[in-house]
């Protein structure tokens, strides 16, 4: 008997229950997280008043206050028309308001008003509610290091993956 190639181990190494798996595996199984991080975070969004989507614009304002549609529009992904629409429905809702700004007229800011402000802890608590119902089971190191996979595969699909 002579050595085994480098392929008869891995095939031998191999257990009944492996699965190859596919690309579309793959996209299948993350999009599929993600509308049911998407959906339980909803659902424990709704004492808020706050419809999915929201809470991103609230939270992108907490961290930066003043911010033109466009801007936010960018850190969130969206367009610009989808975010027109959201911020004239939040403003209706009483979260946030539109400012012309103070050194460029030409220029409409939005803000989060004190009813808005005052939902930012109802956002975290879903969202530190929804992170526990999706890692349930999970160890630390394993909730890391899906972290660190994620942001790689997120990075990789925006095209700016660095390397390590």
């Amino acid at each position: 008997m002579g050595k085994k190639s480098k392929a008869e181990k891995k095939a031998k190494g191999k257990k009944k229950h492996d699965i190859d798996v596919h690309a579309q595996d793959l996209a299948s199984v993350l999009v599929q997280a993600a509308r049911s991080m998407r959906t339980v975070l909803s659902r424990n969004l709704l004492e808020s008043g706050l419809y999915a989507g929201q809470d991103g614009v609230m939270l992108a304002l907490a961290e930066t206050d003043g911010l033109t549609a466009g801007v936010l529009a960018m850190k969130l992904g969206v367009k610009a028309p989808t975010m027109t629409r959201t911020i004239g429905r939040m403003e209706a809702q009483g979260f946030l308001e539109r400012r012309a700004d103070e050194e460029d007229a030409r220029l409409t800011k939005v803000y989060l008003t004190d009813v808005g402000r005052n939902r930012l802890q109802i956002i975290a608590d879903a969202g530190k509610t929804s992170e526990e119902m999706a890692t349930k089971g999970l160890t630390e190191k394993q909730i890391k290091t899906l972290m660190k996979l994620l942001r790689a595969v997120d990075g990789n699909l925006q095209g700016t993956a660095v390397a390590e």
